[in-house]
């Protein structure tokens, strides 16, 4: 009876584990679309300025945001569907990078806008 009540445990676990990496993933998923919505923001208002190469700049970062998002959003389906935990955080990690990476271009779309002011 012991060997079962600890084979339960251990799945419950493993499902937790899962649990949560899915949700890590959805959170940066959900956190590289912010990003990129605001560095196409900013982008928006780099061009409104009229400074040709700041809007080129920002576009290009906001473009590359839009890459990461749906690179974060993938690797959060990866992580829903993943056939094991090691499998599933690896899919949060990469999603997590992905929002980072977002993040990054996102500043960067906001920094091309700043330099025109």
């Amino acid at each position: 009876m012991t060997f079962n009540k600890a084979l339960i445990a251990l799945a419950l676990g493993f499902a937790l584990a899962a649990c949560s990496n899915q949700q890590q993933a959805e959170e940066a998923a959900a956190d590289a679309s912010a990003a990129a919505t605001d560095a196409q923001a900013a982008a928006d208002t780099a061009a409104a300025a009229g400074d040709q190469a700041a809007g080129d700049a920002a576009q290009a970062a906001a473009d590359a945001a839009a890459q990461a998002a749906d690179a974060a959003a993938t690797s959060a389906d990866a992580a829903a569907t993943a056939p094991t935990a090691a499998a599933a955080d690896a899919a949060a990690d990469t999603a997590a990078a992905a929002a980072d990476t977002a993040k990054q271009a996102a500043d960067t779309a906001e920094s091309a806008t700043e330099e025109k002011k």
